[in-house]
């Protein structure tokens, strides 16, 4: 509901008088216009809201509650006849709609842009960031967009985001995606306004209420079995070959991600260290000698590996990396191979081997990220005794298993005594 009422404002003094105004009130905020009548104190009676001891008093009255009706008969035609239309609106915005309609011939100025929209900063918050991470914040735009246009998403306050607005926005993604799909830009969503919390700009969190769904995800890893026919196919052309062995390759090196080899430029002391473009956390890996003939096969001009070098971008060849891997699947008879099932092979297989889920962990890098990891200089040998303890396995352990396989079958040789024997003969 719109209310009115005049309000004589002393906190602007010009001279002895104060400018008397007309104050439109909306969801708590306030916004107020001048009606180009000056007063003193002694000159306005709040308790009657009416003009006193002034020589014109009468006819400021009259001119004063004339253009308060005005005022509350052009908001009330906004309350019965364009409610869409005024549940947009803020304080400010119907009193710039009552002084263009009371003042028709005059230049309105303006409305000054409000800096604190959640899209302003949802845009600063997806401009300090890059590579992937930056297209999936834009990902989350697009589907806001979509879902309520580009000019009502700019008007969005913070404390627009109630429960209620963010379940809409989840029966709109459900018509397209999965649960977890639409779970990423919740999260995105939310990440956003814990930003705008921690500069200050609003104390609004519906997500204390609102719960972000999610289902379990489906194991993405091969069988030891299937992983050694991975490793020993040989495919039928050559191009397709050259994605196989990325793959036995970013399995070598812990799984590494396809951006990330492909950012690699040199080998240190027999390692590979990065920054991994996702969570920008230090890696330090160790080149066991199996991924170096890969590597020195692919050898790259101005990277590690050549893999990426004669495409334009990472994209370009992370599009052509999976049309090569899905033929080789193809050959391989398998339902899914993709990078990602490197990572999750080597997490569950370093599992299987007894690996503590500590030393898993900080070979995947995952961490808390805490005060204290800072201080805290990893030891890698733990990481690089899992790996080839991984690769051992995967690579060898199909012989190893044969070897002891038959030699558990071998009768066991007679412990008798020699009398004994000779007895039975």
């Amino acid at each position: 509901m719109v209310t009115t009422k005049f309000y004589l404002d002393a906190r602007r003094a010009n001279g002895a008088t104060y400018s008397l105004r007309i104050n439109i009130t909306y969801r708590r905020k306030i916004a107020s216009f001048p009606l180009g009548i000056q007063l003193t104190s002694e000159q306005w009676d709040v308790t009657t809201a009416t003009i006193q001891n002034h020589p014109e008093a009468k006819f400021l009255n009259t001119l004063i509650n004339r253009r308060k009706s005005e005022v509350d008969t052009l908001i009330l035609k906004l309350e019965e006849f364009e409610k869409e239309r005024l549940a947009d609106m803020s304080a400010i915005q119907i009193r710039d709609y009552v002084v263009s309609k009371l003042n028709p011939n005059e230049e309105q100025p303006k409305p000054k842009e409000d800096p604190n929209t959640f899209l302003k900063w949802f845009d600063r918050f997806m401009g300090r960031k890059q590579g992937r991470t930056k297209s999936i914040y834009e990902a989350t735009r697009r589907r806001l967009v979509a879902w309520i246009g580009e000019e009502k998403l700019a008007k969005v306050k913070f404390e627009d985001i109630k429960v209620a607005w963010l379940e809409e926005f989840e029966d709109f993604l459900s018509l397209t995606a999965g649960v977890n799909a639409n779970a990423i830009h919740f999260r995105n969503i939310r990440t956003v306004v814990n930003y705008a919390i921690d500069n200050e700009v609003t104390t609004y969190y519906a997500f204390r209420r609102f719960k972000i769904k999610s289902e379990a995800t489906r194991k993405r890893n091969f069988d030891i079995n299937t992983l050694r026919r991975i490793f020993t196919h040989q495919c039928e052309e050559e191009w397709q070959q050259k994605y196989l062995d990325f793959f036995k390759l970013s399995f070598m090196l812990i799984g590494i991600n396809v951006v990330d080899l492909c950012g690699l430029k040199k080998m240190s002391q027999g390692r590979v260290e990065y920054l991994r473009a996702k969570t920008h956390r230090p890696y330090s890996i160790k080149v066991e000698k199996e991924a170096r003939e890969i590597i020195d096969r692919y050898a790259g001009t101005d990277s590690l590996v050549n893999f990426a070098e004669n495409y334009a971008n990472y994209r370009h060849f992370y599009n052509n990396l999976c049309k090569g891997l899905n033929e080789v699947k193809k050959q391989l008879g398998l339902e899914e191979l993709t990078t990602y099932w490197a990572r999750h092979s080597w997490a569950t297989i370093a599992h299987k081997l007894k690996i503590s889920k500590d030393v898993i962990a900080q070979a995947l890098g995952h961490g808390s990220h805490t005060v204290t990891d800072i201080y805290i200089e990893e030891d890698t040998q733990a990481v690089d005794e899992a790996n080839r303890k991984v690769l051992d396995y995967v690579l060898y352990g199909g012989i190893v298993e044969q070897a002891e396989k038959k030699k558990r079958g071998r009768p066991k040789k007679s412990t008798a005594p020699e009398e004994a024997k000779e007895v039975a003969a």
